[in-house]
């Protein structure tokens, strides 16, 4: 049972200030009703995995507590350690009902298969008159922001591959031309990056915390984790322990030898490519949540987590906090990189460099980044309640995603 609880904890730290309440649904009204689709980060999981542990409220359940409050909320389960572009194929399929499709001309390119599962639809009837909002935590962030830039821009490489091959049909996603989100909220998103990444640390703290949930041993043929990356090949095989699975999937080449892939994305070179093409778009509201949970040494200047910071990611903390890099054509990384929340640098948080940022707490702005604010001493997890704060009622994670809601549903038709 202690290895069982060890486990369960490790969990936590892949993936405080006291809430205050605010109006429901019900007391404070709504200009809208459109579903709220919450996206998950990097090695994120859906609702039916790890034993019943949501990634969205840990103990607790963001997804049912929102909808007893009268919101409509679903939960999406996308690759916890593919592309955002995968991802994001996988969030429109999950979201609008039928098979992934990747792209002909992008399955090419990174030589995986072009379709993926099949899903139902959370909202089937998703259009321009029948809106979403995405809400996104860590990777989870830029995933939504691609989804919105290819609904709206479509993909001229997908467009081009169609032309010159005639039999290949090419999906709605890739056309363009559709404003279907109302809102985005991203929530310690690394939307420039992350130096965890550049420095290849991200992939070796999954292996560690995944060996950790093999808690029955190597015989342990439950489906605790889905890596969900079929279109790789990397299936789980009949009979196949999770042990090995999992050691099976963190040991595979495509994890070290495509840009396809998380590690790239969430670098600061990788979120650079990402952001000189993913932009803001006019008819969409962005709201922005960073945080922090160190503080600059007097000596050195160099962040040190506090000490109410989950201690598994104390180590990513220190790192992050004391790291710099000045290369040629490559993005600076100085001392105002060093505030952080154990796992994303707080000044990433903020919004894409690329667009326009602006702190606003009040009437917000279409088509802009509306930072709302820097949750104080909220590490990675506090920001989903997958820690302590919670518990000790440092923080109140529900309120804050009624706080969330009510934003959401507030904002004009």
């Amino acid at each position: 049972m202690k290895r069982l609880l060890w486990g369960l904890l490790l969990l936590c730290f892949i993936a405080s200030s006291v809430g205050l309440p605010v109006p429901t649904q019900a007391e404070g009204g709504k200009n809208n009703n459109d579903p709220i689709i919450l996206v998950a980060g990097f090695a994120g999981w859906g609702r039916e995995e790890l034993l019943g542990v949501k990634y969205w409220g840990g103990v607790h359940d963001i997804q049912e507590n929102l909808k007893r409050d009268g919101y409509n909320v679903h939960t999406a389960a996308v690759g916890p350690l593919s592309s955002n572009w995968d991802r994001a194929c996988e969030l429109f399929a999950q979201i609008h009902g039928g098979t992934v499709d990747y792209g002909a001309a992008h399955a090419e390119k990174h030589a995986h298969s072009r379709y993926g599962r099949t899903y139902t639809g959370f909202f089937p009837n998703w259009s321009e008159t029948n809106k979403v909002h995405l809400v996104g935590h860590s990777m989870g962030g830029q995933t939504i922001r691609m989804l919105v830039q290819l609904l709206k821009e479509g993909s001229q490489e997908e467009r081009e591959y169609a032309k010159e091959h005639p039999d290949v049909k090419m999906t709605p996603l890739f056309q363009g031309g559709k404003s279907y989100v109302r809102s985005v909220t991203t929530l310690a998103t690394p939307h420039n990056g992350t130096t965890l990444a550049d420095v290849s640390l991200l992939f070796p703290t999954v292996r560690q915390w995944l060996m950790a949930t093999a808690v029955i041993g190597e015989n342990n043929h439950l489906s605790l984790y889905d890596f969900k990356l079929d279109q790789w090949g990397l299936k789980k095989r009949t009979g196949e322990s999770f042990y090995h699975y999992s050691n099976r999937i963190l040991n595979s080449p495509i994890l070290k030898g495509t840009k396809d892939i998380s590690q790239w994305d969430l670098s600061t070179d990788g979120a650079k490519e990402l952001n000189d093409w993913v932009r803001a778009q006019p008819d969409v509201y962005y709201f922005s949540y960073s945080a922090h949970a160190t503080q600059a040494s007097p000596i050195t200047g160099h962040h040190l987590p506090h000490i109410t910071m989950n201690k598994a990611i104390m180590g990513n903390a220190l790192f992050l906090g004391s790291y710099t890099r000045y290369e040629q054509d490559r993005p600076v990384i100085d001392s105002s990189w060093w505030q952080n929340d154990g796992v994303v640098n707080t000044r990433s948080m903020v919004g894409p460099s690329t667009d326009v940022v602006i702190n606003n707490r009040g009437t917000p702005h279409i088509g802009k980044w509306n930072h709302i604010e820097t949750k104080q001493n909220w590490d990675h997890l506090d920001m989903v309640g997958l820690s302590v704060s919670d518990s000790l009622r440092f923080s109140d994670i529900n309120a804050f995603y009624r706080e969330i809601a009510w934003r959401l549903s507030d904002l004009p038709k």
